[in-house]
């Protein structure tokens, strides 16, 4: 059956490969090139097929392209691992800029006018390797309700489903050929945390991990493991450390953000304390990093939106933030001090506007959880904290990056950024 799919893909395969390792497509209504595979306007995704456009959209065909008046998702059915993306855009001069996202949500993109462009995505399942027998342990990440169900028509969520997703974004996004092609020892960020940093999968809601990925070169994987609701014991409880570390490698580097959840003293079978447990299991996370040659870096969680009299930031958070600072040097360890970068943020928005960086509208602003200005501004104090680092993965900031100081923020009134289709009220769990 696998071998089935020789005809529909271009499939390039070593001697003893088992799985194809790349893909090419071409959109529009002439027959494509003997390399690749024609998609067509209305060639919707099936499990058999392989490929195809997700239900929900309406696309209009031109001779090489296909195009949209609204955004759409396009996926193609591929192992886990990570994939460098070449899109070309359009069949002339792109009217209107396009924006691309991968999976739930990832930014890779933004507001391009490029005919081609070259991005990498990380697309993984929800599989651990199966502890030998009698051994404890499990062969499969532990998902919640949200997980199992928050995708398109009620399925897995995008970022652990069996597919490489792009949603194309803007006007009117044009398509007009799509190359997928596996990559192996690409130096990989895997990140680990709860809802301020996971892949939030629908609009308006957004974290800074997953807005991570614009700011890198396509020499570089980001593959976001963070999850709402998420803390140091369930993440490793859950085996969601367990399938990093399984895929984890020389070179890599582990992006550890916990304590929103963690420091809730309701919660007493994940509560941690912060000198003391909070640390402990922090120290499992480094431990099992280094281990594998990977790079350690610790985040202090974000700050929430808190104003005191004085207009300045409540320090929400007691202790933990001083914990992340107390231990990274204990340990040696690159630290990101999330917590100051983010209160000096919002002050310097203000509490008439800072309310403007958050999830939801008018007086039902979350005080905890972004919108996509918020998760974008966040994210670009993540790139300023790594490259202060001095760390070996600075060399991939994409060059358009030109620093960020977070006293001195992008305008929010002037702020856009495509809006993905997909939308909820429900807020984050954990919240």
């Amino acid at each position: 059956m696998r071998f089935a799919l020789a005809s529909a893909f271009l499939i390039t395969t070593s001697v003893f490969a088992a799985e194809p390792t790349s893909w090419k497509f071409s959109f529009g209504s002439e027959t494509a090139p003997s390399n690749s595979t024609t998609v067509s306007a209305d060639t919707t995704y099936s499990a058999d097929r392989g490929f195809g456009f997700e239900p929900g959209a309406t696309l209009s065909s031109a001779a090489h392209s296909v195009s949209s008046d609204k955004p759409f998702l396009f996926s193609a059915k591929v192992p886990e691992g990570n994939y460098r993306v070449s899109v070309t855009l359009g069949d002339g001069p792109l009217t209107a800029p396009v924006t691309i996202k991968a999976e739930s949500r990832r930014l890779a993109v933004e507001a391009t006018t490029a005919p081609h462009v070259e991005f990498i995505v990380n697309v993984r399942n929800a599989k651990v390797p199966p502890p030998p027998l009698n051994a404890p342990g499990g062969d499969h990440v532990v998902l919640n309700d949200r997980e199992l169900k928050g995708g398109p028509g009620g399925a897995l969520v995008l970022h652990w489903d069996d597919k490489l997703t792009l949603e194309f974004d803007g006007p009117r996004p044009c398509l007009s050929a799509l190359e997928i092609l596996r990559v192996e020892n690409l130096p990989t960020i895997f990140i680990a945390g709860d809802s301020t940093v996971t892949d939030q999968p629908r609009e308006p809601g957004a974290s800074w991990g997953q807005m991570l990925p614009r700011w890198f070169t396509p020499e570089l994987a980001v593959a976001n493991h963070a999850e709402s609701g998420e803390t140091l014991k369930s993440f490793i409880a859950g085996l969601r450390l367990a399938k990093i570390l399984s895929q984890m490698k020389r070179g890599d580097y582990l992006l550890m953000q916990f304590g929103h959840n963690d420091e809730k003293q309701s919660w007493p079978q994940t509560y941690v304390e912060a000198r003391t447990t909070y640390q402990a299991y922090l120290r499992v996370f480094i431990a099992e990093a280094r281990l594998r040659g990977a790079t350690p870096v610790l985040i202090s969680p974000v700050q929430r939106r808190q104003f005191d009299e004085q207009d300045k930031i409540r320090n929400s958070h007691g202790d933990y933030p001083a914990a992340v600072r107390e231990l990274a040097q204990e340990q040696g360890v690159a630290f990101i001090d999330l917590s100051s970068a983010s209160a000096v943020l919002y002050e310097a928005l203000g509490p008439a506007k800072a309310p403007l960086a958050f999830s939801g509208s008018g007086e039902r602003r979350d005080p905890t959880h972004h919108d996509n200005y918020g998760a974008y501004e966040i994210a670009k104090c993540v790139v300023v904290g790594l490259r202060a680092n001095h760390l070996d993965l600075a060399k991939f900031i994409s060059p358009d990056f030109t620093g960020f100081d977070p006293a001195h923020p992008d305008p929010v009134e002037s702020f856009t950024l495509a809006a993905s289709p997909g939308r909820t009220n429900l807020v984050p769990r954990g919240n």
